[in-house]
């Protein structure tokens, strides 16, 4: 099968997003059911500190950002999981790909995660299993990530998993209301591990 073929044969992976489990994560796609639990911790200001939206003042925030991302998967465009965590099977924030070029067989991640769970492992648990699906089943070379100068803690999931800091993206994003520099980091097919 031609490398075209494979790629073409990924089209459709968003729009059946699977399910993907880690020891304490389900990682599956969100419906409009989760705006209660994204509401609760997308209208903490201080999780959005490090973000480009700002937080949400209301559940119809919530349901407004569900429903985008309802319409994206039924586009088949990269989208987000919902990260729930298993043990109380709450919606506790996201993960997924902002974007795919699949000619270069190139995307890159993102990640939120309510203020409740931070500081247990639980981002580098779901970033290890996206990265995975990413080499494996979106036949990716290189994943990309993106994090704001002062977020030490998204940085330091990106360097557990592996991924590799390739520079600063000076005023590289318009965010409310100011120039933002950027760390850039990737992690490519050859560098690959396999757990965090």
């Amino acid at each position: 099968m031609s490398a075209l073929r494979e790629i073409f044969d990924t089209s459709k992976l968003f729009v059946s997003l699977p399910v993907l489990e880690t020891e304490r994560l389900k990682l599956r796609k969100l419906s409009m059911r989760d705006s209660g639990d994204m509401f609760e911790y997308a209208s903490v200001p201080e999780m959005t500190d490090h973000v480009s939206w700002e937080h949400h003042r209301s559940v119809a925030d919530s349901m407004h950002f569900l429903r985008i991302i309802i319409q994206q998967y039924e586009f088949g465009n990269p989208t987000p999981w919902g990260i729930v965590y298993k043990e109380n099977n709450k919606l506790i924030g996201t993960i997924g790909f902002h974007y795919w070029l699949k000619d270069h067989m190139r995307a890159e991640v993102g990640f939120a995660l309510s203020k409740d769970y931070w500081n247990h492992g639980l981002m580098t648990e779901a970033l290890t299993e996206v990265l995975r699906f990413g080499f494996d089943s979106m036949r990716l070379n290189r994943i990309e990530g993106r994090c704001e100068l002062m977020n030490a803690a998204s940085e330091r999931v990106m360097n557990k998993c592996g991924m590799k800091l390739e520079g600063i993206l000076r005023q590289q994003m318009f965010v409310k209301g100011v120039y933002k520099d950027l760390k850039f980091y990737s992690i490519i097919r050859d560098d690959r591990v396999d757990s965090c």
